[in-house]
């Protein structure tokens, strides 16, 4: 049986500053973002792009992960507890962030950069979609650090025991799961899918179908929040909010392959 390390969550103190682990992964996966966009771009890809505009992008990116991140929490898992507790909302030093609503975040994000640069929303999204999973897998590392988000009690010969969670059953590391998944192989494929010019929308068709469905299959892993529990249907509120990714993704793509066998030659 395995046990997690239980690291000390702050990564270095700077007299009476604390620098956490979880927000050391963040600054990562925001590097790692820029580092890989700056490749694409001297590869010539979305020419219309430049470093000051991925710059941009990065910055309020940041913003709308952390604002629609946190926006999502309040409003998909934990509504009437803030609705009866408003201030805390602002209270974001105590966790609770939804990948979901900070993934609406940046969308709002790429929306107006689009406008504002004359270019269509998928463009852009398109260019975004390869550089996400490496940030996304960092952020699970982080939580993996942290202890937090364990998995389900199993007797696979992997399991854990994870003393934040309040227990000695052994469970799934469903955050490595995720890293793995969301953040490895979803970055490989989507890199090199995106290696070969494609119809305008596939790219980001494919990272939502990606990513919705491995979050889909690795949340029946994953220990759901207990002041939540199982939805309809058996499932969790991060597979519901997957599907309609998975959706969309699939009608996308499809959709964007037809217009472009349309398109005059």
């Amino acid at each position: 049986m395995l046990h997690h390390p239980e690291f000390d969550p702050i990564a270095l103190r700077l007299g009476p500053v604390a620098i956490h682990w979880y927000g050391l992964m963040y600054l990562a996966g925001f590097a790692l973002v820029y580092l890989l966009g700056r490749w694409r771009l001297t590869r010539g890809h979305t020419p219309e792009l430049n470093t000051r505009d991925l710059e941009d992008l990065i910055f309020y990116s940041v913003l709308g992960v952390v604002l629609g991140g946190r926006l999502g929490y309040v409003l998909f898992y934990k509504p009437g507890y803030y609705l009866s507790h408003p201030l805390e909302i602002l209270y974001l030093w105590e966790g609770g962030m939804s990948f979901h609503g900070g993934l609406i975040g940046v969308i709002l994000v790429m929306v107006l950069f689009a406008r504002k640069k004359g270019l269509s929303f998928f463009q852009v999204s398109d260019f975004i979609a390869p550089l996400i999973p490496l940030g996304l897998g960092a952020g699970r590392l982080g939580n993996f650090i942290n202890g937090e988000l364990w998995g389900r009690p199993s007797d696979v010969p992997w399991a854990m025991v994870f003393p934040q969670s309040g227990s000695d059953l052994p469970r799934h590391p469903s955050q490595l799961y995720e890293l793995g998944l969301e953040g490895i192989v979803l970055f490989v494929l989507l890199w090199w899918f995106s290696s070969k010019r494609r119809p305008t929308g596939q790219v980001s068709a494919l990272f939502l179908i990606g990513y919705g469905a491995f979050r889909f299959l690795v949340e029946f892993t994953r220990e759901p929040d207990d002041f939540l529990g199982l939805l309809a249907g058996g499932m969790s509120m991060g597979q519901w909010l997957s599907l309609p990714m998975v959706a969309f993704g699939v009608a996308l793509l499809f959709f964007s392959a037809n217009r472009q066998s349309r398109s005059p030659r």
